[in-house]
């Protein structure tokens, strides 16, 4: 029988396309709404910035281009005919980047945009779906049908991009798909796995190694947190036009729709460094690659095929080793050595390299040199951070300095550009993960509180009055990093001071237009937004029901303990045992100290109540199928001992706020520059 379906509805981004007339020629569909223009600075910053750069170097484009067999066109589904296009594809477009753009970023999203169809990657044997959603569907030919390879982000996207499969590839496409397998642990690879199942319910699913408990794990806890900072990476509440959101480094954007997730039927276990399967009889070969771009995660050998599936550990850019939205920092070492694992076990018998993200490359040669370099970008963050780290530089000296010790074979080479995760921020992690966030300077370990600090930073410039004529003088010259800190200081101790809002969103809506980090560009300008008219509706979800669905007990028990308000439950301290027959579990709860704490144990101990519920209506409970109050009121659940036991833990735990404030954002009446939003989204919608 198959197993449960649940959906996993971590987050879902809205993008807008905008239309309007604009006179850069390689725009279509580009707006002028939802921003200034750049300064002359900016235009200046961002025009030196294009003459570091190989445009010549259209080699991205032409393997992008190679194999396309159909394009989409007026007659696909709504979300592959409106994906996000609205930039002229043309590689001649890559070096035509607008004003408000850094070049570097506008060649990638050029290049994001070129992926517009089906494409053959081996001939007769594998083809992807790009162009649909961030990233691309793989199709495998096996004995009897197709394999799938990373299903997308969303149920809708991943139907519409199977159907434009099935519809357009040259043969076999009334084929069924014998099986599904997820690469790693991330969202829009396994969201669209509904899609997959309902149309073909005897798919078989397979994904790497402990996926479903990292889903859970990197979702749940910081959950709340993370959807918030998430809105500000992925520019969520921001339009597409060039003062908004341009790419989103992996591909164009996300799509719209529903999150879902089918459960394994197995998960790879690598006893041994690569676990080979045959499925529908096809052989591959999974290699262990947990712990790098994702704490769950492998990639893939087709021997018959002689291609390399690498997952998410490569693509045409430099990856996140710590991502803005928040999450544990990844280890850049053990990512370098994984892809040079590949390089030494593969490289030599592989002729075709495809990935989640990105086109494919052909040839041995050139995939050789293209892991080479990945590998080595990697390493070079890694192992520079920590020599200049071992020379006394600190994580906020990092941030530029990583730069300045750049190869010039890496600055040169495209793919392996910070459009996703910035060499800056990347040393930055890196040292983290070392050595933590202090830099042993003593006037570092124990700074004022970011509003008292922000206090007397402002008495001691001698007013905001004084540091608003400074910044102003320093805003014209173009030195926007520093006027943003100062101003943010300004702005923390006097939220009403329009003047230092206004000068404030501007700078950081400039340092936007000079970045070549996607999320650091949409932080950028999701702040100056906030700043000026409040926070937009468009946030992602926070952690679902359907995620806390597929916890454990004891992850849902640890997930209540993150909700507990200690101050109010230090009065209220309690013991439970929470038993689950049908699952042959118990579970000892202690309220003590204003900290809940639970553990697992063979048998109910001494205390003051217990609740015996199965688990399959704790489900019901998550899931809003059932309440506690009404299963214990129809016995399906017992409550004995102390009564008042789940009142005290009731009335202990509180609610998120899912708009908690970034930036200071303005008091009703407090807006600034209201108009240049009025046409995007309206007035009357932002949440203080």
């Amino acid at each position: 029988m198959k197993k449960t379906t649940l959906a996993i509805l971590i987050s879902s981004f809205s993008f807008t396309v905008m239309g309007a007339d604009h006179d850069h020629a390689h725009l279509s569909n580009i707006g002028e709404q939802g921003g200034k223009k750049a300064t002359q600075e900016t235009i200046k910053y961002n025009k030196e910035f294009a003459e570091t750069l190989n445009f010549q170097d259209l080699r991205a484009f032409e393997n992008n281009n190679k194999g396309l067999i159909a394009e989409f066109d007026s007659k696909t589904g709504d979300i592959i005919r409106n994906s996000f296009n609205f930039i002229d594809s043309d590689s001649a477009n890559a070096d035509k980047a607008p004003d408000s753009v850094n070049p570097s970023l506008w060649r990638q999203a050029v290049l994001n945009q070129a992926a517009t169809g089906l494409y053959e990657v081996v001939p007769g044997k594998i083809y992807q779906v790009r162009g649909t959603d961030l990233s691309s569907i793989s199709f495998i030919r096996s004995d009897r049908g197709w394999i799938v390879y990373d299903v997308l982000l969303t149920k809708e996207s991943a139907a519409q991009s199977l159907k434009f499969f099935q519809d357009n590839v040259p043969k076999d496409g009334n084929l069924p798909i014998v099986a599904m397998i997820y690469s790693h642990s991330h969202a829009d690879h396994f969201g669209g796995s509904r899609a997959i199942q309902q149309a073909f319910p005897e798919v078989k699913v397979y994904g790497s190694k402990h996926i479903t408990k990292e889903i859970v794990d990197e979702n749940v806890l910081a959950g709340n947190a993370m959807s918030r900072r998430a809105a500000y990476q992925y520019g969520a509440t921001l339009s597409r036009h060039e003062h908004g959101i341009v790419d989103a480094a992996l591909a164009k954007g996300i799509s719209k729709g529903e999150i879902t997730y089918v459960l394994p039927d197995y998960e790879l276990n690598h006893q041994q460094e690569i676990e080979t399967l045959v499925i529908d009889g096809l052989e591959m070969q999974f290699m262990d690659a947990s712990g790098t771009e994702a704490a769950s995660e492998m990639v893939t050998y087709i021997p018959s095929m002689k291609t390399l599936w690498t997952g998410e550990l490569t693509y045409q850019g430099m990856h996140n080793i710590y991502t803005l939205r928040g999450a544990k920092v990844r280890d850049s070492l053990k990512w370098s050595k994984k892809i040079n694992e590949m390089l030494v076990t593969w490289g030599n018998q592989t002729d075709v390299l495809f990935a989640s993200h990105s086109a494919p490359i052909w040839g041995t040669g050139e995939i050789s040199d293209y892991l080479k370099m990945q590998r080595d970008a990697y390493g070079f963050t890694h192992n520079q951070t920590l020599r200049l780290a071992n020379n006394g530089y600190v994580m906020q000296d990092l941030g530029d300095k990583i730069y300045e010790v750049m190869p010039n074979s890496i600055q040169q080479s495209w793919h392996t550009n910070g459009y996703h995760g910035t060499y800056s921020h990347n040393a930055r992690a890196v040292y983290n993960m070392y050595l933590g966030y202090f830099d042993m300077n003593p006037a570092n370990l124990n700074p004022l509180p970011i509003k008292a600090e922000s206090a007397k930073f402002v008495e001691y410039m001698g007013g905001s009055n004084m540091i608003l004529q400074k910044a102003q003088i320093d805003f014209n010259k173009g030195e926007y990093r520093f006027v943003a800190t100062a101003l943010n200081k300004v702005i923390q101790v006097e939220p009403t001071n329009k003047d230092a809002r206004q000068l404030l969103a501007d700078t950081y809506e400039q340092l936007g237009y000079q970045s070549e980090g996607a999320g650091w560009r949409n932080t950028y300008l999701t702040g100056a937004q906030e700043l000026r008219i409040g926070t937009m509706p468009g946030n992602p979800k926070s952690a679902s029901a359907d995620v806390l669905a597929e916890m454990t007990i004891e992850n849902l028990l640890d997930f209540m303990a993150v909700k507990v308000d200690s101050i109010k439950a230090q009065h209220t301290p309690f013991t439970l045992n929470v038993t689950l027959p049908d699952s042959d579990e118990t579970y000892f709860v202690e309220m003590s100290n204003g900290n809940l704490n639970n553990i697992k144990v063979d048998n109910p101990l001494k205390a003051d109540a217990t609740l015996i519920i199965n688990r399959n209506d704790v489900t019901k409970i998550i899931l809003q199928q059932s309440t506690l109050t009404d299963l214990l009121a129809s016995k399906e659940a017992t409550l004995e001992g102390d009564k008042t036991v789940l009142n005290k833990l009731l009335g202990s735990l509180v609610e998120f706020d899912e708009t908690f404030e970034i930036v200071p954002r303005p008091a009703t009446g407090q807006e600034v520059y209201v108009q240049i939003y009025q046409a995007l989204k309206g007035t009357d919608q932002h949440n203080h």
